[in-house]
C-alpha cells in the first residue's frame, strides 16, 4: 500500500501541514515531532494523522512531544486515533475527531449521473447564507462551506438552495471538499449531486480531492463517488500541567 500514488500524495500533503521536518516512515510506525505551528490540529493542541500503516504526530512543545513519544511507543498504529486508547495513557483534556480521510483519483472517480440539476455560483454568494443558517453553528463549521475558494455548486428548490458543495484549496495541490444539505432535504441524493460537481471541478484543475468526515452518512456519499478511506485524523488538547 505504501507505493500507492494516491497514498503518497496524501502523505505529502500532511507532511507539509505538519510545519516541521517529519515524514511518514515507509516501513510503518509513528513519528512524533514538536511543531508549534502545526496545521494538523488547532493551536497549542497535538495532532495525529494516520495514513496507511504509518503515522505522524505533532506536539505544541518539546515536553509534549517527549510525553507523546513515550506514551504511544507501544500503541498499534491503527489505534492511534482512538480517543479512549489515548485517554488511558495521556492527560487528555479535550478531543476533536477522529475523522476519516478519503481521497479519489480521476481513474477512480464515479460521478453522479442522474438527479437534480446543479448550478454553479461564486463562493460566499448570498444565496448560501440561508443554507448555512438552516443548520447549527457546529455543523456549519464542520461543513466548511463558508471557507470554500472554489465556485459553489448548488441545487435549488424554487428560490431555496437546498444543497451546496465546493472546496477550499489546500497546500500540495489539494482540494478540501465541503458539502452541506438543508436538514429537510436530506436522504434525496442531493449531497452526492453537488459533491460530484465539486470533485469533477477539482480534478479538472489537477487537484487531489480530500474528503474528511465523521458522520457515517457523509462517508457513504464519499464512497459512492469513488473516494477511498486511506486514514484518520485526531486532535487532542493535553493537560500540560500533568505531563511527566
Amino acid at each position: 500500500m505504501s507505493g500507492d500514488p494516491l497514498l503518497v500524495r496524501a502523505r505529502g500533503l500532511w507532511e507539509v501541514l505538519a510545519a516541521a521536518p517529519v515524514s511518514f516512515e515507509p516501513s510503518g510506525g509513528v513519528t512524533v515531532v514538536a511543531s508549534p505551528e502545526s496545521g494538523l490540529c488547532p493551536p497549542s493542541w497535538a495532532g495525529i494523522v494516520v495514513l496507511g500503516d504509518a503515522a505522524i504526530v505533532t506536539a505544541p512543545t518539546g515536553a509534549a512531544a517527549r510525553a507523546l513519544r513515550c506514551a504511544v511507543a507501544e500503541v498499534p498504529t491503527d489505534s492511534l486515533t482512538e480517543a479512549d486508547v489515548l485517554r488511558a495513557i495521556l492527560p487528555v483534556a479535550e478531543v476533536l475527531g477522529p475523522a476519516t480521510l478519503g481521497y479519489v483519483s480521476s481513474d477512480d472517480f464515479r460521478p453522479a449521473v442522474a438527479g437534480a440539476a446543479v448550478e454553479d455560483t461564486t463562493p460566499g454568494h448570498r444565496e448560501l447564507h440561508g443554507l448555512v443558517r438552516s443548520v447549527g453553528r457546529e455543523e456549519a463549521g464542520e461543513s466548511g462551506m463558508e471557507e470554500i475558494t472554489s465556485p459553489a455548486f448548488i441545487v435549488r428548490e424554487g428560490a431555496e438552495v437546498t444543497a451546496a458543495a465546493g472546496y477550499r484549496t489546500w497546500p500540495a495541490s489539494t482540494a478540501h471538499i465541503s458539502v452541506l444539505t438543508a436538514p429537510l432535504h436530506r436522504g434525496r441524493g442531493l449531497a452526492r449531486r453537488v459533491a460530484s460537481a465539486a470533485v469533477a471541478h477539482a480534478l479538472a484543475a489537477g487537484l487531489m480531492p480530500q474528503w474528511r468526515a465523521r458522520p457515517v452518512e457523509s462517508r457513504r456519499v464519499a464512497a459512492a463517488l469513488g473516494f477511498r478511506e486511506l486514514g484518520t485524523q485526531l486532535s487532542l488538547r493535553l493537560d500540560q500541567g500533568k505531563l511527566s
